[in-house]
């Protein structure tokens, strides 16, 4: 078998991984207990070998969300761009002082985003706060981290973000980012711990109706932060006994002219993993 790519991915019918386009069922296995094996990306390439493949897609088996206990933290600031939107958007405030000193610090800001029950897969209803005027997403490189701080594969985030509670007071960072169906990851994982390259594009695209609304695609080149650096920061003094997902941040921020409506649909493409396609709800 080559050493091409690997898919994992959650489904009503138990966990199935991905290869050359076929799919393989994977019996006696939970998520969680896949996401701790020392051994993952082996193990499921033997799956592979030795299993037969499914005659449905993916699709068809029922695509959950790929997360079971872990919970999923992300980091801010970590492009350019979000620097400066975070700055404009907290003036009023006072705060904006602080996100031109996080860029540049060698700490980098990291916080709690979401647990399973918050979080949405591929297909699924994401929200927006009742009580935000500028809803954003925020579409990123989302890596799986196993228990013992090893990085297993990435995939697809959506951390979506109430942009004006947040300018509002930077203390206000938790109720802006933190609350029901704010997170979206998929469609499934990439198992690998190569990460894609620095030209490596993040396509956005809101369509409303039938047009498109907003798009945006910049480059992992424009990260400042180094993945693993990030990683390493997340589990200092820290335990995560069934691994985690970090979010590594935007470099896409839609104008303060525009906020998301219901009904909207978010489209987010990286080319290794494939499409995650949500709807506000």
């Amino acid at each position: 078998m080559s050493e091409a790519q690997i898919r994992l991915y959650r489904t009503d019918s138990g966990c199935a991984v991905e290869h050359e386009g076929k799919y393989y069922l994977i019996e006696g296995c939970s998520w969680d207990q896949l996401i701790g094996r020392d051994d993952l990306e082996e193990h499921l390439r033997s799956v592979i070998r030795e299993g037969r493949a499914g005659e449905k897609r993916v699709e068809e088996l029922g695509m959950l969300a790929p997360i079971g206990a872990q919970e999923v933290w992300a980091a801010g600031v970590t492009y350019y761009r979000s620097r400066d939107a975070r700055m404009e958007e907290s003036k009023s405030a006072g705060g904006g002082d602080f996100y031109d000193r996080v860029y540049t610090a060698p700490r980098p800001e990291l916080f709690f985003k979401a647990t399973a029950s918050r979080v949405v897969g591929h297909q699924g209803k994401v929200a927006i706060r009742k009580d935000a005027k500028w809803s954003v997403p925020e579409p990123e490189l989302a890596l799986l981290i196993s228990p013992t701080g090893e990085i297993l594969g990435y995939t697809i985030g959506n951390d979506m973000s109430s942009r004006d509670i947040e300018g509002e007071n930077p203390l206000y960072l938790p109720q802006a980012k933190v609350y029901n169906r704010c997170c979206a990851l998929g469609p499934g994982v990439v198992i690998s711990s190569q990460l894609p390259g620095p030209s490596t594009e993040i396509r956005l695209e809101i369509v409303r109706g039938r047009a498109a609304v907003f798009s945006g695609s910049p480059s992992l080149s424009a990260m400042k932060r180094d993945p693993v650096s990030l990683v390493e920061y997340l589990y200092r003094e820290n335990v995560f006994p069934n691994g985690a997902f970090l979010l590594t941040g935007t470099g896409i921020v839609p104008p303060d002219t525009f906020t998301l409506a219901h009904g909207d649909e978010i489209r987010i493409s990286i080319s290794a993993v494939g499409t995650l396609v949500n709807v506000v709800g």
